[in-house]
């Protein structure tokens, strides 16, 4: 254990410091395992290689703490929600220093390629329903089992309103997705920017949380390679999901649908010397940043069962917890399931496990006509109505730099 990891603990006192050891335990893992991946598979192709565990946001964060110590972040967030299209010249009403960075902010990086966006699109158009499931469900809940994330998204505001909090991730594959992403009149880059702007938010606002403090492994949240462990389980883990499920993808597309992401991760403020220069680049960092520090914690715990609870009290009737159950049993294993205490569901289970394969088949016009309709009408309507869930708050969706962490902890 390090002199922080030390410090922390013995100032956490009683159960305090019981917390803090069993935070570090989960985190040991990932804090185990020095950064080996070499910026040679990076967009640039090279880099400093320094450990993206002490790298934050050198720009978002002074600027975004200074907001708050002057308490001018309500503002900024109140003129900001006027900001919509990614060309849209800036409302009036912003301070310098934050319009000056939201104009860096929102430049294409010199490395973006058009074709590869027109490609990403064809990908888009074809397998967005799978999408919108994935992004808001299966990233969502791998989310819980992150622990770092888990600990952090916890005690922060957005613990405290978990399906406003998934929708916004679920609002970054909407946005990613969309056919303008990263066009005068799309949203992508908007989003992106204001992500980057409430990330800094929680970066600030999580050092003031003694609750925080006390569990934490770390000094300060959200590093770059946390960042990138929570890139992989969108793209990276979609892709595996939709490789799992035979889905065919045309290597152009399949490109394409990398570079949007690639673009999202340095409109996120990630140094580009991070950002995987291809799909193999990118399994071998997952593989050393994600699969390694999985992992269930208490807040983790807590949040998987919030998200579980999604579907109460709306009227979308295949969104029952025992159906969001078995899909994450279905689409990250049964060991991710076990951490969670997921209950086998003898129904949806076996209906998951022999009908799905068939059900994409015939979507992606494989195979003749249905041989079961029942089956193939419930996975669409449950991949609708999943949809339908998320795309209900797009609307009156705000991303914002947080001015409060979660109410419900000190």
């Amino acid at each position: 254990m390090d002199e922080i990891n030390r410090r922390k603990v013995l100032e956490a006192g009683g159960v305090g410091a019981l917390g803090a050891l069993g935070a570090f335990a989960f985190a040991t893992p990932a804090a185990a395992r020095p950064w080996r991946w070499s910026p040679a598979g990076s967009i640039p192709g090279t880099g400093s290689g320094a450990d993206p565990t002490q790298v934050w946001d050198e720009e978002a964060d002074p600027l975004v703490a200074s907001l708050l110590d002057r308490g001018e972040s309500a503002r900024v967030n109140e003129v900001l929600r006027n900001w919509k299209t990614n060309a849209q010249p800036l409302p009036a009403g912003l301070p310098g220093d934050v319009h000056d960075f939201v104009e860096r902010a929102r430049q294409m990086p010199s490395w973006s390629d058009s074709a590869k966006l027109d490609a990403a699109v064809r990908f888009n158009d074809k397998r967005g329903l799978y999408l919108g499931v994935l992004y808001g469900f299966a990233s969502g809940m791998m989310s819980t089992v992150i622990p770092k994330e888990a600990l952090a998204v916890y005690y922060s505001k957005g613990g405290a309103n978990m399906k406003r909090r998934i929708s916004k991730t679920a609002k970054l594959g909407y946005d990613i997705g969309s056919r303008n992403a990263y066009a005068p009149d799309g949203q992508m880059i908007v989003t992106a920017v204001k992500t980057r702007l409430a990330h800094a938010g929680v970066r600030h606002l999580l050092q003031t949380s003694q609750t925080w403090n006390h569990m934490a492994p770390e000094d300060i949240p959200i590093s770059q390679r946390d960042m990138m462990v929570t890139w992989h389980s969108l793209p990276t883990t979609v892709m595996r999901t939709l490789k799992a499920w035979e889905v065919p993808i045309a290597p152009d597309e399949s490109e394409g649908f990398l570079h949007s992401w690639q673009i999202s991760a340095h409109m996120l403020g990630i140094e580009d010397q991070y950002i995987p220069a291809t799909w193999d680049d990118a399994e071998s960092q997952a593989r050393e940043v994600l699969d390694p520090i999985l992992a269930p914690t208490p807040e983790g715990l807590k949040l998987a069962d919030m998200l579980l609870d999604l579907g109460q009290g709306i009227d979308l009737t295949l969104l029952s917890r025992p159906i969001l159950g078995a899909l994450t049993r279905f689409t990250l294993g049964d060991k991710i399931a076990g951490w969670l205490n997921i209950p086998r569901e003898p129904v949806w289970d076996t209906l998951l496990n022999t009908a799905w394969g068939p059900f994409i088949k015939v979507r992606e016009g494989l195979l003749p006509l249905p041989f079961a309709p029942d089956a193939y009408w419930t996975f669409d309507e449950l991949l609708r109505q999943f949809v339908l869930l998320y795309m209900g708050e797009l609307g009156a969706l705000s991303i914002e730099i947080p001015e409060h962490n979660n109410p419900n902890y000190p």
